[in-house]
């Protein structure tokens, strides 16, 4: 596919105009400590917005000449672009809110790397300290706004889906935007965009000003799913496991669209957080939803849930099946348990702090070939560190379907060995095999090659 590009100047939105010389001189390093290829990889692929292919490898060859730069003026800073995608441009001129995500990746790379990761301030090798990094790098990004309501929706479900799916979930996007609940997804295509869509309708007839969209990202997976336009306000988390944990302390709420083996990954670690004993009483409502042909899709889904983690783990969700407006319902409903529960206890609306997030959910998981043929995966683990290990397993094979990285280690190495007791592995091995049949696993044209042997 033939691509235009183009050659720009824009100025940062907000207060990223005026940045150190040590931060620039790292942005523009792309030695030892460098940031420029996160850089440069995190704004190509909000440049390249609503593309229609999640292989972030054919991205970065299409762009291969794509640079970013910096000048210095009087009145700031300037980013400069070489060989950037046209479609980010109307007239020569950058598109505004393509601006403001380019913004807001410079701010979080810089506030990451310096104020997280290489400050010191954070022990990121205990939960207190996870949590304490994932509440700063979302104060940071804005998200915490006062006052605050007890509002936010977070959409989870597949970029790869069906047409009459993505008209679904936007559908629900509507419903909630007439209840004047704010949106938050994952920021990408397919489940991230259609709610977001949907609720801007819902928001204008409404007349709501100042509704948020709010993207949460992470830099592995950014460039396969790029964020869509819809989004007023991105952050880049460091980590999936932060980002996750960002989703569940920011949102209210959970709905969850078909996807694939990334939505089946929030699914259980949503769930594993849930079972903990400490958040027995703490409402958090979890819906899942489709239109009727994504019925067996769900049923699957429970099953699977049943058979792994049990009668407990079913009864933290409730399945609705082509009622858009009983999804917005319901969930406005359990909002209002939600409210009541944080006044009751005296908890922030906008973080949820009180919620207890085990250890085996926080810390990152490279998938690699050693370390997903170590994953212990049987019955005779207590429910949350199975769920944790098959959270896991999933990640591995989001990795190897979105990663450049992950994808050239598998064509060297071959695919991921995923072991395990003989039930379990047949009940993965089933669920997977559902995915690829519907064409869930990628977007991209061509027979799915799976980067997984099931053992």
């Amino acid at each position: 596919m033939n691509r235009e590009f183009i050659d720009a100047e824009v100025w940062p939105e907000g207060s990223l105009e005026v940045l150190s010389r040590f931060e620039v001189d790292q942005l523009q390093s792309s030695g030892s400590g460098g940031l420029y290829p996160l850089l440069r990889r995190c704004m190509l692929a909000v440049l390249n917005a609503d593309s229609h292919s999640d292989d972030a490898r054919a991205l970065l060859r299409m762009y291969r000449d794509f640079e970013v730069g910096f000048i210095r003026q009087d009145r700031g800073l300037k980013v400069s672009l070489k060989n950037a995608p046209a479609n980010a441009f109307v007239d020569g001129k950058m598109i505004r809110g393509t601006r403001e995500l380019l913004s807001a990746v410079l701010r979080d790379i810089v506030f990451t790397r310096n104020e997280i990761l290489d400050s010191g301030r954070f022990d990121l090798l205990t939960s207190d300290g996870i949590t304490n990094a994932v509440f700063h790098i979302v104060r940071n990004a804005r998200l915490l706004t006062l006052p605050a309501s007890v509002n936010m929706a977070v959409c989870w479900g597949g970029h790869a889906i069906s047409r009459e799916e993505y008209d679904y979930s936007k559908q629900v996007g509507y419903e909630l935007g007439l209840r004047g609940l704010d949106v938050c997804t994952g920021c990408g295509p397919g489940a991230m965009k259609g709610p977001m869509k949907g609720a801007t309708i819902g928001h204008a007839k409404q007349r709501i000003r100042g509704s948020r969209y709010v993207g949460i990202t992470e830099p592995g997976i950014i460039a396969a799913e790029s964020p869509n336009p819809i989004v007023n306000a991105l952050v880049i988390m460091p980590d999936m496991e932060k980002r996750l944990e960002a989703f569940v302390r920011t949102g209210h709420g959970i709905i969850v669209f078909p996807g694939g083996v990334g939505t089946t990954e929030e699914i259980l670690y949503l769930l594993g957080v849930l079972l903990h004993p400490d958040n027995e009483n703490q409402p958090f409502p979890m819906i899942m939803t489709g239109p009727e042909s994504a019925e067996p899709y769900f049923r699957q889904i429970d099953e699977f849930v049943r058979a792994t983690l049990g009668a407990d783990a079913q009864r933290r969700y409730e399945i609705i099946i082509d009622n858009p407006r009983e999804v917005a319902r319901q969930m406005k409903q359990g909002l209002q348990e939600v409210l009541q529960f944080r006044k009751r206890h005296g908890d922030a609306y906008y973080f949820n702090w009180s919620l207890t997030i085990d250890h085996e959910f926080q810390q990152p998981f490279v998938a690699t070939h050693e370390a997903m043929r170590d994953l212990v995966i049987n019955e005779g683990l207590p429910t949350h560190k199975l769920a944790a290990n098959l959270r896991r397993a999933f990640s591995g094979i989001v990795s190897g379907n979105v990663r450049e990285d992950t994808a050239e280690i598998i064509e060297r190495k071959g695919p991921f060995e995923i072991n395990g007791s003989e039930r379990i592995m047949g009940l993965m091995d089933e669920l997977l095999s559902g995915f690829v049949a519907q064409h869930r696993m990628k977007i991209s044209r061509g027979d799915y090659e799976p980067c997984y042997v099931i053992k």
